[in-house]
Formats: structure tokens, C-alpha cells, sequence
């Protein structure tokens, strides 16, 4: 069979931490035309520098190869977007660097002929800070929506405010799929998904941890696993002052409970029950039928962000899970969330993939990026989102933006390294002992 003389498509993705990094990835691959979907795909990877940034091991662990990668400032990455090709560039970032970012990349194309497809979305379940999330991610030409019921409160929300809702996207989280849960391990595994900045309090994650091994001291005969996010020293999308690491060695956990890190996937090859307070681990749980336990120990509060599995039938408390409950899933609600359990996942991404097709092939290229913010309708607000990513009103560089018109030499990566560094051991270590003090 002769190779493929097909041109790949190019796709960029800005990431700002490993749990963006591995939707953007893998939204990239989903999204692709579909006579990619065997075939050539160049994927340019670009890390936005900040407290997040993925390390190598976080990198490896998502199992997506990139052509390249890079860590960037927002001004560097503009520059790159300025100066090289692409069909489609995935922005994965918090609400107000999307925001930051359409506003530089409608600069940086003023006056080409054609310019990519901009894409951006949610890495997984919204359930707080609904308008502002969305009205920042609003002049992308796609707005992935993870569900049915995610896609109508998006378009709610951008016609309530008299914005364009045509770019809102149904399709389904990036990362589901495995095998479907078959039945009972040997031993029979209990997972515990943990996240990094639910519960925040030392008092609610001792008391967690103090229920997971009790939990494994009642049924030696199982496996008992703490599912970890981060290692020590690295960060995810959100800060982890008390690190579950750090505080389970002030315990005395039986052996048949451990630790574990490594591809979310790969662990559900081999849980029985998976547990968690509000973690998107649920809903890839739930798309394998394992059984899955949402905890309501700590109350079923928005804070939490379980309350958005309320309907779900997976709440429950852990002296049910030591009583032998086994919790079963509303299929109703589980199909509301973009769960997909009937075996059509993989047609979840069609009707983006079939719109970015149409965009890319419309004579004439696209209209310019058109955000629903601008100094005229945020004039309070716009430009310190702006400014937080050193571009001015205009999505310009400011005078002084670090390394806009150069690229980093060795002393100042060598330098950014060791100040990422710094901060990382200032929120983990340094921080939380000023607190502590402050109490006494």
C-alpha cells in the first residue's frame, strides 16, 4: 500500500498544568478531520510558564506524544502564532488566560488572509463560576461542551447576554474509553481518587485518610489504593498545600493499603469501587460501569463540588462503603453527563470534527476573533486580564513583557527553573507554617 501523501493536520495547544495539558492533547486528537483519525496528525505542544506547569513525569504519565513542546509566556506563544503555521489551535487555560489569549491572537492575525480554528473548553465537570468561565472563553470559534446538558446552559448564558452561542460544541470528555467493568478482581480493589484542592483543610483530608485505612483494617482481604495526583514539589491545576503524602506518614496504614500514581486509566483496569469526593475520576469510572461512590461525609456543598452529583446515585458515606454498599448508577443522569455507556463514544466528536472541517475549507478564511469582552463592553475588567499576561488593551505586548521579542537564553531558563522552583516550595512548605502561626 503506497504512504499516505495526506497533509497533516498542525495542530497547537497551550496548556497551563497537567490536567489541561491532557484534555488539549487529547481533545486534539478527538477533533482532528476525520481522514486523520488513521493518518498523520502534527501536534505542537506549548506549556504556559506558571506555578502549574507540568513536569516530565506529569507529561509522561497523560501517554500523548507531541511533536514538540515548549514552556512559553502568553507573549511568546503569540509571537509563535504570528510566525508559524497551524489549522487549529486548542487553547487549555483557565477562563481569564483564554480570554487573554483570543484577545492577542485577533492582534497577531490582523490583516492574514486565513488563521486557524480556535478551540477551547472544560477538562471536566463545571459546576461553579458558570458566566464568568464561559463569557471568558467566548470568542473561540468552538466552546467544547463536555454533555448535552453543558452544551444548553452554555448557549443559555451567551444569548442571555446577547452574545453569539453559535460556537457552543456538544461532545464528551477526551479521556474516556477502556474496557467495560467485567466483575470482581482478586484481591477486590478499593480506589481512592483524591484532587488536589478538595477538601483543602488539614482536618478534612486527615479525616479522609483515617477512614480509607480504617476502611482497609475491616476488609483485609482487599486492596486499598490512594490514587495521587502530584508527587512532592510538583503542581496540578490546582495548588495541594497538604500534600496526602505528607500526612499519611504521620499513620499507620495496614498492609494491604498503598499508594499509587500513574495513568488514571490504568488503575480502573484493575478497581472494583472507586471512591472520591467530586473528581472527574467519577465520571471515567462511571463510563466503565465500575461501581462509584461520591462521599457525602463532608456534606454535599457546592464548595465540594459533589452537589453536582446529586441524581446520580452514587452518593454515599463511608460507614455505608464498610457496611458492604455497592452503589448503582442512575443510567438517566449518567447519560445527561456526556457518559456514554451504549457504546457510541466514539462518534461523541463528529459534529466538531465535521465543523472544523467546514471552517478550514470556507473560502476566503475566517472572520477575525470577535470576544464578547472588549474596553468597550469590560471596560473594569478586561484589561487586568489582559495586563496579568503583560499585553495591553489592545491584546498587544506591554513595555517590558518578558522576552516578547527574543527567545529565552539558557541563563534565564536555568534561572525561571530554579524561581518555579522557589515558589513551589514557599505554598507546600513555607505557607502553610505562616498560617499555622498566625492561629496560635
Amino acid at each position: 500500500m503506497p504512504a499516505s501523501t495526506t497533509k497533516p493536520t498542525r495542530i497547537a495547544v497551550l496548556a497551563d498544568s497537567d490536567t489541561r495539558w491532557k484534555w488539549g492533547a487529547l481533545t486534539s486528537h478527538r477533533i482532528a478531520p476525520r481522514e486523520d483519525a488513521q493518518g498523520p496528525l502534527a501536534l505542537s505542544g506549548f506549556l504556559l510558564r506558571g506555578r502549574a506547569t507540568p513536569t516530565p513525569r506529569q507529561l509522561a504519565e497523560v501517554g500523548v506524544h507531541a511533536d514538540s513542546l515548549r514552556e512559553v509566556t502568553a507573549v511568546e506563544f503569540l509571537r509563535a502564532m504570528a510566525e508559524e503555521e497551524y489549522d487549529v489551535v486548542v487553547v487549555a487555560l483557565v477562563g481569564g488566560g483564554v480570554q487573554a489569549v483570543l484577545h492577542g491572537l485577533k492582534r497577531v492575525w490582523e490583516g492574514r488572509e486565513k488563521r486557524p480554528v480556535v478551540v477551547t473548553g472544560y477538562v471536566g465537570v463545571v459546576y461553579e463560576k458558570l458566566a464568568d468561565g464561559l463569557l471568558l472563553r467566548h470568542g473561540a470559534d468552538l466552546v467544547l461542551a463536555n454533555s448535552r446538558q453543558d452544551a444548553d446552559r452554555f448557549r443559555a448564558v451567551y444569548e442571555g447576554v446577547g452574545a453569539d452561542a453559535s460556537s457552543v460544541t456538544e461532545v464528551a470528555l477526551p479521556f474516556l474509553g477502556g474496557s467495560a467493568y467485567e466483575g470482581e478482581h482478586d484481591p477486590y480493589t478499593v480506589v481512592f481518587a483524591v484532587q488536589p484542592s478538595v477538601p483543602d483543610s488539614r482536618k478534612d483530608r486527615t479525616y479522609l485518610l483515617n477512614r480509607l485505612i480504617r476502611h482497609a483494617r475491616l476488609h483485609p482481604e482487599r486492596e486499598v489504593l490512594l490514587k495521587l495526583r502530584s508527587k512532592p514539589g510538583e503542581h496540578t491545576t490546582h495548588i495541594e498545600e497538604q500534600p496526602y503524602q505528607k500526612l499519611v506518614q504521620r499513620l499507620d496504614p495496614p498492609a494491604n493499603f498503598r499508594l499509587v500514581y500513574g495513568n488514571m486509566g490504568e488503575v480502573l483496569d484493575r478497581t472494583d469501587l472507586l471512591v472520591t469526593i467530586s473528581s472527574t475520576a467519577a465520571l471515567e469510572s462511571l463510563h466503565r460501569r465500575i461501581p462509584t461512590v461520591v462521599l457525602t461525609d463532608l456534606g454535599v456543598r457546592e464548595v465540594l463540588g459533589n452537589h453536582h452529583f446529586v441524581g446520580s446515585g452514587c452518593l454515599a458515606s463511608w460507614d455505608q462503603l464498610d457496611a458492604g454498599h455497592r452503589p448503582v448508577a442512575d443510567p438517566e443522569w449518567v447519560a445527561r453527563q456526556g457518559v456514554v455507556t451504549d457504546g457510541s463514544y466514539e462518534t461523541a466528536f463528529d459534529a466538531a470534527r465535521e465543523r472544523i472541517a467546514k471552517l478550514l475549507a470556507r473560502p476566503g478564511g475566517l472572520a477575525p476573533l470577535t470576544p464578547y469582552y472588549t474596553p468597550a463592553t469590560a471596560p473594569g475588567y478586561l484589561p487586568g486580564i489582559l495586563a496579568r499576561h503583560h499585553l495591553g488593551p489592545d491584546g498587544s505586548p506591554l513595555p517590558g513583557a518578558p522576552a516578547h521579542d527574543r527567545e529565552p537564553g539558557p541563563v534565564r531558563q536555568i534561572v525561571r527553573r530554579a524561581a518555579r522552583g522557589a515558589y513551589r516550595h514557599g505554598v507546600q512548605r513555607v505557607a502553610p507554617v505562616i498560617r499555622r502561626m498566625g492561629e496560635l
